[in-house]
């Protein structure tokens, strides 16, 4: 698995969009028991938090330690470094495993392995994501080609598996069919501007180049944004779920 965030995890916990609550009250309503789930690439515990709320005990792992250090700190959340292969005690068994934003990343033979030995029985198996966020007027022309046409360059060959919905990665498990959720975001033109520096291809771009791409498109974002101070963007919210 590859570690891009690490040199900007509090960016990345600070910046990066969080999934809505109706997310969460489906999946709780699914699992049947609530005594242990674990959040897998936890990054900045973002998932981990909301499942503290109501199982009795949280695993977070992540390679990262440095995301880590930018998780809430709570009772009955675990935080382990810890990659997704990576193979740990077989009686540590959970009624919930989610991996939010990160499965691409993965090696999916090895991870599916350890979900299937670690998920109970009637346990249920989340995969969560979001792809390129959208924007109304021209605001969303720029949005879309500093994605498409800048930074595409720059982006990892993993990334195609978000374009793609995840549809298109195995999934070797009972799926469920979700509800359609939408996920949308309210924010300045400075908390945009922040969460594209976040993007992963914007640090590959300016490793390579000696600058920020976003030098590019900040005047026209500016020009686009309008008179009011929040605009609504919308992620689509990628889930993939599936039992035993």
């Amino acid at each position: 698995m590859k570690d891009n965030f690490s040199n900007h995890a509090a960016d990345y916990a600070k910046f990066r969009p969080t999934y809505p609550q109706e997310l969460y009250v489906y999946l709780f309503d699914i699992v049947q028991q609530k005594s242990k789930a674990w959040d897998v690439a936890t990054g900045n515990g973002q998932v981990a938090f909301e499942l503290s709320k109501v199982f009795d005990e949280v695993l977070a792992t992540d390679l990262s330690a440095e995301q880590l250090a930018e998780a809430p700190q709570l009772k009955n959340i675990i935080y382990r470094v810890q990659t997704a292969e990576e193979r740990f005690d077989d009686n540590e068994q959970f009624d919930l495993i989610t991996v939010a934003q990160a499965i691409h990343w993965f090696d999916f033979d090895a991870f599916y392995k350890q979900v299937k030995h670690h998920l109970k029985p009637d346990g249920i198996f989340a995969v969560i994501g979001y792809s390129v966020l959208e924007t109304l007027g021209e605001l969303n022309t720029v949005i879309q080609h500093f994605y498409k046409v800048i930074t595409d360059p720059y982006w990892d060959p993993e990334r195609k598996y978000l374009d793609e919905n995840y549809k298109s990665i195995p999934f070797p498990f009972k799926e469920i069919e979700p509800p359609k959720l939408t996920m949308p975001i309210y924010w300045t033109v400075e908390e945009l501007l922040n969460y594209l520096n976040t993007w992963s291809a914007v640090k590959h771009y300016e490793k390579a180049n000696g600058k920020n791409p976003l030098r590019l498109i900040q005047d026209d974002v500016y020009k686009h944004w309008g008179a009011r101070e929040k605009r609504e963007f919308n992620f689509p919210l990628l889930l993939r779920v599936g039992k035993l």
